[in-house]
Formats: structure tokens, C-alpha cells, sequence
């Protein structure tokens, strides 16, 4: 079945508030106002592609944290599949922050 532009745009809403829900157990802060999302792609039959990183190579949810993000996502309504790309290029950064995460963080 293939969706909408509309659809495909509420399908991805749907995923970032699903993203906001799965924190860096370091961080106080959800990965995506950390900025470790770095693209969500939606095709037109709701197979999902995610590229994100970690703050560290070694960060020690390495293992489990894609997988968390995986699992989440893949229960969005409409979503087919998911494809997670992890990639330390470019490196995670404190300035990949969203404002909201540098305040929240006592950085601002």
C-alpha cells in the first residue's frame, strides 16, 4: 500500500514522539533533542530508515539502545519495517543539542 505525503507526515511525527521517549541513560535528555538523530526516512509504503549515533563509540548502551530505538519505532502504526543505521560520522557533538537539551543540561 502506498501512503500520502500526508500519511508519510504523520507517520513521522508519530516517530519522533517515539524517539522523545527513549533517553541516554547518562543523560537527562531524550536522544532526539540530543541530536544522536541524525535522519528518519519514511518511503511510500512506511519503510522506515534511521541514521543515528551514540555520544560515544564506546557508550555503554552500544548494544541495546538501537535496538530500544528499533523495537519502538517498529510498533508506530503503518510502520513496516525499520532500518537502523548506526555511524559515528560525522562524531556526536554537544553542539547537536537542541536548545531545549543545553537548557535543560545547565549549558545555556
Amino acid at each position: 500500500m502506498k501512503f500520502t505525503d500526508d500519511q508519510i507526515a504523520d507517520i513521522g511525527e508519530e516517530i519522533i514522539n517515539v524517539l522523545k521517549t527513549v533517553y541516554d541513560p547518562e543523560i537527562p535528555v531524550d536522544i532526539y533533542e540530543l541530536g544522536l538523530i541524525y535522519d528518519v526516512q519514511i518511503s511510500d509504503d512506511a519503510d522506515v530508515k534511521i541514521i543515528m549515533t551514540l555520544t560515544t563509540p564506546n557508550c555503554p548502551v552500544a548494544e541495546t539502545l538501537p535496538q530500544e530505538v528499533k523495537d519502538k519505532v517498529a510498533e508506530v502504526d503503518h510502520v513496516k519495517s525499520v532500518d537502523l543505521e548506526l555511524t559515528f560520522e560525522p562524531s556526536w557533538n554537544k553542539d547537536m543539542m537542541s536548545e531545549e537539551a543545553k537548557f535543560e543540561l545547565g549549558m545555556l
